[in-house]
């Protein structure tokens, strides 16, 4: 607790001499001990790591299973084709994750190259690595700060820590300050300086008092490097369902060999079945089509300004029901803009989004002082100095006051620089013929200088009345979150020392500033809240600016709602969890508290999304659901350490990226729904047939190339379903929600037990047309007729099966609306996917060498009728059905 020991303590501890330093042989012993200052990280995965890293997946062991069965009985090309589909899979991941983890490359790149010392008595400039605990750091406007400091000198020293603190305005330090608090938050430390933030203005001296991981930045990227892969909702249900199919497969092999048994079948024949029943019950295209899926969305969303880094997250952002939200540049706009200006008896708004003012009188003569006594810069939309300046000289070129003809019309000649005891600064100009002081500056401080107010154009005697006045405006602007500063002149014949500028002045006015909030935001926040998501505000900044913000966007209603980092620290950590849901506002947070407040939420099982841009967001953005990180703004830890980068910074395209997240959900869900439904049908066609001692109507290779080809390309086509326009008027899905729930499974059932019993119609037709029943033993002399009747049926049931399966996908994109209602070629990837299904089936019935090799026939055109007309039934009836479910909706309304 360095901040707590006077700087002579602290030298003392450390060992060192403020005067001359360290010795170069005492820094190199300590550089020894304590290690280059330099950030250290996990290493980085491999590309072998990452691809292993993907096959870690209840669905994939279950295909491996079925690729090395297959193997073994002599099945290879099947077992070729679930390999090629497990790679698939693991490959579209890997392309997305491969850059995924960079946040402490990024941090490690953030220290500054070179650093003042003072060693053996001189001023050196060294590596920033080579700096150690004990050295002297000398400090000045522009330059980084190379390790922790306790400052031992500050003169009007002001350090910019908005990407540690989340303050978009810098903070003064001073060298003499003491805290005893242990808790003191870090952006109250202004006895100290930390690594990696940037001087703006004034000097200073410091000890360095701990490099590498054990600064404030250090502490962070220890916290990155923490492994906290949790598993999103979508992979939780895929390994769910990975396990009931396993299970399934299991289950079915058991039961086939138990009839075998009873009806003393030939047991290797059984197992060769059992192993085409266990094919059909798992879905071997599902794990790749999820990804491609994921993998589409990816690019849909990159459209809207969002990059996805890892495809699991796309599907998370559709469970999102908390969004927590740094303040600083993420709901505000970054830069301190004046938006309100008080002259003697007249107080004036000024919108933040307006580009132009007229000022006239008394306003002007404020514009003009406030702008001719700064130092900051302002051109091309570009500032430099002090955020509070550049808004005044904003403020000036609005006003059609600028700074460069100001100062080409009242040069500078003298100035009495700003210093933190005065909380004043200022100039003297030419005016005329004569001089003019400007200054500005706290107004309570302005109030014991000065004599006059300025009325009209005209100094009236300032009265303790207009003093009270005064006093009451600027106590109503920082309640209302604003920072003031007053504004006074003097004019004098000639040039005057420093200590004679601030005596005797008049004062002009005030200005109120604020960083204000991101135009677009208010509307976003409206409909994240229409959709059941509730917007949170976590900031490094003052409780009341934050709930002044907070109050305009409608994330909070009163300061009741706020709570500071040190008020979490007073509470257990169950305490806090169970008092979380009454704040919207976290104002004076550490990095530290941005996490505990993350898990607080998850811990009563919301789906958390953190957006930010500073290197003290990174930790929460990634113990968050979703980490969102800036693009513009945001530091390159923060990009690293995040599940989503938006690349226009903009908080709407949360809530776009949500929406787009909840429609990707909703197609996953249908493309799983369908391929289940389709695999249900293909074991109830060969559970049935062995139950009835049939012939088994389906070969394992048709099945595969069913379940592989067949089935994918509707469901690929289902997941780029256009999305649902009402999605954001529903409230969250439950995260543990079943790929089932909702009648999900029922449609499941449904479908597939009329897919499963139509093939099973089809394939007793076709045998029953050439004079044979399923069942039947056959005479030797007829076997050759039995298998050209057998290889017929098949035919039929095979295209009945993968004919079915695509019609029945028309269906599958709405629970209600009926194919009309949403569009028959509103999806035409969909249409696109059937006419390619039904092609590819006759291919393969009509071109021999295929036929051999799927064992198939060509059909007769009465055939191919009778087929087709089976193979809409499933669509019909599923059609039928939603009539039904549509009156007993709106009978459910009108009742």
């Amino acid at each position: 607790m360095w901040f707590s020991k006077n700087h002579e303590d602290v030298l003392k501890e450390l060992n060192v001499n403020p005067f001359s330093g360290l010795s170069t042989q005492e820094a190199n012993e300590r550089l020894e001990k304590y290690g280059r200052n330099k950030l250290k990280g996990k290493p980085k995965k491999s590309f072998i790591s990452l691809f292993l890293a993907q096959l870690k997946d209840m669905l994939i062991y279950v295909l491996l299973a079925a690729a090395v069965i297959t193997f073994f009985i002599g099945e290879y090309v099947d077992s070729i084709i679930i390999l090629f589909v497990v790679i698939l899979n693991a490959v579209i991941g890997v392309v997305q994750e491969f850059k995924a983890e960079k946040a402490v490359e990024a941090l490690q790149k953030m220290t500054t190259p070179k650093s003042l010392v003072r060693r053996d008595g001189e001023v050196k400039e060294v590596s920033s690595e080579e700096v150690v605990p004990g050295d002297i750091i000398i400090l000045d406007a522009g330059r980084y700060v190379p390790a922790d400091l306790r400052l031992i000198e500050s003169a009007n020293l002001q350090i910019e820590e908005s990407a540690l603190t989340g303050e978009s305005v810098p903070s003064s330090k001073d060298a003499n300050d003491l805290y005893q608090d242990p808790k003191t938050p870090i952006g109250d430390k202004t006895n100290m300086a930390f690594m990696s933030t940037l001087a703006t203005y004034g000097r200073g001296e410091g000890v360095v008092v701990a490099t590498a991981m054990e600064t404030e930045i250090g502490k962070i990227a220890k916290i990155l490097d923490e492994d906290n892969n949790e598993m999103t909702p979508l992979q939780k249900r895929l390994d769910e369902l990975g396990k009931i199919l396993g299970y399934l497969a299991i289950g079915i092999c058991v039961v086939i060999f138990v009839i075998a048994i009873f009806q003393k079948r030939d047991l290797f024949e059984m197992f060769l079945t059992a192993i085409s029943l266990a094919v059909a019950a798992i879905p071997e295209g599902l794990a790749a089509i999820v990804a491609i899926v994921l993998a589409l969305g990816v690019q849909r969303m990159s459209k809207i300004n969002a990059i996805v880094k890892k495809l699991p997250a796309v599907e998370t952002l559709g469970s999102v029901n908390i969004i927590c939200s740094d303040k600083t540049g993420t709901l505000t706009q970054n830069k301190m803009t004046v938006v309100k200006y008080y002259t003697f008896q007249n107080l004036k708004d000024l919108p933040a989004s307006e580009t132009s003012f007229e000022a006239n009188g008394d306003a002007a003569e404020l514009v003009k002082s406030l702008v001719l006594c700064s130092d900051a810069t302002y051109e091309n939309g570009q500032g430099t100095g002090d955020p509070t300046e550049v808004a005044l000289i904003v403020l000036g070129d609005k006003c059609n006051l600028k700074k460069t003809t100001l100062n080409e019309n009242h040069k500078r000649v003298s100035e009495n620089p700003f210093d933190s005891d005065r909380k004043l600064m200022s100039t003297l100009n030419i005016q005329g013929t004569g001089y003019r002081v400007h200054t500005k500056g706290a107004i309570d401080n302005l109030l014991k200088i000065s004599s006059t107010i300025l009325m009209n154009g005209n100094p009236i005697p300032l009265t303790e009345d207009i003093k009270v006045q005064l006093l009451k405006v600027t106590e109503e602007m920082s309640d209302s979150a604003l920072r003031v500063l007053g504004a006074a002149y003097k004019d004098t014949d000639s040039i005057i020392d420093a200590g004679e500028m601030e005596k005797g002045l008049t004062i002009i006015g005030l200005v109120g500033m604020i960083d204000p909030p991101r135009l677009e935001v208010k509307d976003s926040i409206k409909e994240a809240k229409l959709a059941g998501i509730t917007p949170i505000m976590i900031t490094g900044d003052h409780k009341n600016t934050a709930v002044a913000i907070a109050k305009e966007l409608g994330i909070a209603e009163s300061i009741d709602q706020s709570l500071t980092g040190a008020e979490i620290d007073e509470l257990s950590d169950k305490d806090f969890s169970e008092r979380i849901k009454n704040y919207k506002v976290f104002a004076r947070v550490s990095p530290e508290h941005k996490v505990k407040i993350v898990r607080a939420f998850k811990s009563h099982g919301n789906i958390v999304s953190m957006t930010g841009d500073g290197v003290n967001d990174a930790p929460s953005l990634k113990y968050a659901d979703i980490g969102v990180a800036m693009g513009i703004t945001g530091t390159d830890v923060a990009k690293g350490a995040s599940d989503m980068i938006l690349t226009d910074d903009n908080f709407t395209t949360i809530v776009n990226a949500i929406e787009e997240g909840r429609n990707i959900y909703n197609n996953i869900k249908k493309a799983v729904i369908f391929l289940l439904s389709c695999n249900l049908g293909e074991v109830i066609t060969i559970f049935i047939s062995i139950l009835f001692s049939w012939t088994v109507p389906l070969m394992p290779v048709q099945i595969l190339w069913i379940n592989l080809i067949t089935d994918s390309l509707p469901a690929i086509a289902l997941g780029v379903d256009p999305g649902d326009k009402d999605v954001m008027k529903k409230r969250p899905r439950d995260p543990k929600e079943s790929f089932f729930a909702r009648g999900g499974g029922v449609r499941a059932i449904i479908g597939g037990a009329l897919i499963g019993i139509l093939t099973l119609v089809a394939f007793y037709y076709g045998m029953w047309e050439h004079g044979f029943t399923p069942s039947a033993s056959v005479h030797p002399s007829n076997i050759e007729a039995y298998n050209v009747a057998l290889a017929y049926a098949r035919t039929m049931s095979f295209v009945v099966l993968a004919a079915s399966q695509l019609f029945y996908s028309l269906s599958m994109r709405n629970t209600t609306k009926s194919i009309f209602q949403v569009g028959l070629f509103s999806n035409m990837y969909l249409v696109g996917a059937i006419i390619v299904g039904v092609l590819l089936q006759l291919l393969v019935i009509s071109i021999p060498f295929l036929a051999s090799a799927f064992y198939v026939h060509n059909l007769s055109m009465q055939d191919w009728g009778i087929v087709i007309g089976f193979a809409l039934i499933p669509l019909a009836v599923n059609e039928l059905i939603k009539v039904f479910m549509r009156l007993a909706e709106k009978q459910g309304k009108e009742f």
